[in-house]
């Protein structure tokens, strides 16, 4: 799993977070074909339920920007009349600049949200479910402009789960349970994933005002991906200073005792 620890904010917040990336930088990832994320991403492509798009928008500047920066950044051949869905690990979106919405959106494996239902939403209402959203409301317009304004940007979130599925779409799969394990916090550990996402935006040029924003999602056992005690220490920092609205936000509620307790012996 490719994450950096150090990317955990403590105190924890719901921040933009947003660092520029250098040109060169690669922002897509070659999606091996027998993987099981390749296995989820199929099925979501097959089902037909991976695109969505307004009526009349044109996705071809964009596909052909994705096809030009597979080539020279991320060392894959990609056509751009190809299926993305099974050519990357990132799941794409389109933000365009002059409205400020999501047009279209090929995403397999979201994390516990809906893509249909966010086409066409603008910035400030794409994040209205997000807890403690004040920050991310309040910059909707700044933040739209600084994505769209022909640099590259990445920002990476990150959450603890009971389940190891990559496709967490909430009408596909229900929200999973976290395990029962009584005052044993070994065994609960054992049971949860560590989930994160690298969220990057890259410009589309070609005469628009849009930007291919990508999301890859990283997952790994807790307890493989807590290798040091530092990690847990930051950890168990981040999720004990997380406000009641965001554990509910991020189902991490019942989940954070048995956590800590668990981190705290870690660390």
């Amino acid at each position: 799993m490719d994450f950096d620890f150090n990317l955990i904010g403590v105190p924890f917040g719901m921040r933009p977070g947003l660092r520029r990336l250098a040109d060169g930088a690669a922002q897509l990832t070659p999606l091996a074909p027998h993987s099981r994320l390749a296995q989820e991403k199929r099925a979501v492509l097959e089902a037909g339920r991976s695109r969505h798009v307004l009526a009349g928008f044109d996705a071809g500047p964009a596909l052909a920007a994705v096809a030009a920066h597979a080539a020279t950044v991320a060392g894959c051949r990609f056509a751009a009349d190809a299926p993305p869905e099974l050519a990357f690990e990132e799941d794409l979106a389109i933000l365009d600049g002059a409205t400020g919405t999501l047009p279209w959106l090929c995403v397999c494996v979201p994390s516990h949200w809906a893509p249909e239902e966010k086409l066409g939403l603008d910035f400030a209402a794409l994040h209205a479910p997000v807890a403690d959203n004040a920050a991310l409301v309040a910059a909707s317009r700044q933040l739209v402009a600084l994505a769209t304004g022909g640099d590259r940007w990445e920002r990476h979130v990150w959450t603890v789960s009971p389940s190891g599925r990559f496709d967490q779409h909430p009408a596909r799969h229900p929200l999973p349970a976290w395990p029962s394990c009584g005052a044993d916090p070994e065994r609960f550990a054992a049971q949860c994933w560590l989930r994160a996402e690298r969220q990057t935006f890259f410009p589309v040029g070609r005469g628009t005002r849009q930007a291919v924003f990508t999301i890859r999602v990283m997952l790994q056992p807790l307890r493989d991906a807590v290798r040091a005690p530092w990690q847990a220490q930051r950890l168990h920092d981040a999720l004990a200073s997380m406000s009641p609205a965001v554990l509910a936000y991020k189902n991490l509620a019942l989940a954070r005792e048995p956590l800590l307790r668990w981190l705290a012996t870690c660390a």
